[in-house]
């Protein structure tokens, strides 16, 4: 499978030979204290990803999420609750289920992590990241996207739990909500990313 090894930008956890910060990390101010996903965004398992999002293959998620975990295991960031990236209700009635949630089930009883559901909210109804043809587009079409609408998450340390990274946008603005609703720190976790 196509994982992807150190060295990685310390933030983002894109291939960086340094191993320290991007140059795209260096300019950007983030919410998000970094990301880490186990394997490239290809070959097997950008098709199983397709498979669990678009073809209902929902038990996928129980193996992924092994795989995330071993990653974890050797991998650790820190974290105290698992947190889903939300779809917007619409999407979720469309789809009748969220990829992300599944794999936060999943990963959360694998590692004795508590997942929480419901607190952070999309609530703006935008277009598939996928269908954005530029990275600006992509970072315009989530903005504002998200709310925490509840206090529990004062000082907790976050592990935001999505399928793919592509340019981060997602994960951003997810996590400028928690942090405005009071989490420590925010980490984001993905079985894949694009590089």
């Amino acid at each position: 499978m196509p994982r992807i090894l150190p060295p990685f930008c310390q933030r983002c956890g894109k291939p960086e030979a340094s191993g320290g910060l991007c140059a795209a990390c260096w300019s950007l101010q983030s919410y998000l204290d970094g990301v880490r996903s186990p394997f490239r965004f290809d070959g097997v398992i950008r098709r199983a990803v397709y498979e669990l999002k678009y073809h209902n293959v929902r038990a996928l998620a129980g193996c992924l999420a092994e795989l995330m975990a071993d990653y974890l295991g050797s991998n650790p960031v820190p974290g105290e609750v698992l947190i889903p990236v939300p779809l917007h209700p619409r999407r979720l009635r469309q789809r009748g289920y969220n990829q992300s949630g599944l794999l936060a089930a999943e990963l959360g009883s694998l590692m004795s992590l508590p997942v929480i559901e419901g607190s952070l909210r999309r609530i703006k109804d935008n277009l598939p990241q996928a269908k954005a043809a530029t990275v600006e587009e992509r970072w315009q079409n989530v903005n504002n996207a998200f709310a925490c609408l509840t206090k529990k998450l004062v000082g907790e340390q976050v592990i935001l739990l999505d399928d793919v990274c592509t340019t981060g946008a997602t994960l951003e603005a997810a996590a400028a909500a928690l942090k405005g609703a009071g989490a420590s720190s925010v980490w984001g976790v993905t079985l894949a990313r694009e590089t």
